[in-house]
């Protein structure tokens, strides 16, 4: 029935040596691709190995810059403290019915303040602390200071230019986004 139309050709008897070689390719174990699977798991190997080495340099250079940032804010901050022309005032203060310090670190050389505030009651979330330069010309504005925990906060400021000569300092609890002069409670008022 297979050459219903009478064109098929007529089947021929393999040679029996390409029989056998053809039986022996069949049945022969088969070669595993060994070499290109070694090859593919160097490759990913090295790419995991590239992709740890990034991630780790990445996370290295980020702590770098943070360690680098917090050491020029301590070399500040000592160079500050250890001013022969830095006074020193430390203010009693109570907030909250909670009993705190102000401490002032006044750089009169390089014109820099370095401020710390300690037992300081946290902000209502609509209040901050707003610290004053007290000059000859009135009050200005040297930082606001939205405390919503109860740890210490240390700032460093700079003494307004041009704004007149300070004589002393102030802190009021003022809006959250602060205020152009004093308007609030007072915490503290003093000269230096």
């Amino acid at each position: 029935m297979t050459d219903w139309l009478g064109m098929a050709a007529h089947p021929k008897v393999p040679r029996p040596e390409l029989k056998e070689r053809v039986l022996a390719r069949a049945l022969a174990p088969r070669r595993r691709p060994w070499r290109l699977a070694a090859a593919a798991g160097l490759v990913l190997l090295a790419g995991a190995g590239a992709y740890g080495w990034y991630r780790t340099l990445t996370t290295l250079r980020l702590e770098r810059d943070r360690l680098a940032r917090a050491v020029l804010s301590l070399q500040d901050t000592l160079a500050l403290v250890r001013s022969p022309d830095a006074k020193v005032v430390w203010v009693p203060v109570t907030t909250g019915g909670r009993v705190g310090g102000v401490t002032i670190f006044a750089d009169t050389a390089r014109h820099r303040w370095l401020v710390r505030c300690d037992g300081l009651a946290p902000n209502e979330p609509d209040q901050a602390y707003q610290i004053w330069f007290i000059t000859d010309r009135g009050m200005k504005s040297a930082a606001l200071m939205p405390m919503d925990h109860e740890q210490p906060m240390v700032m460093a400021l700079d003494v307004p230019k041009g704004g007149g000569r300070v004589m002393g300092a102030a802190m009021t609890i003022e809006p959250r986004v602060g205020s152009q002069e004093p308007k609030g409670r007072v915490v503290f008022h003093m000269n230096l």
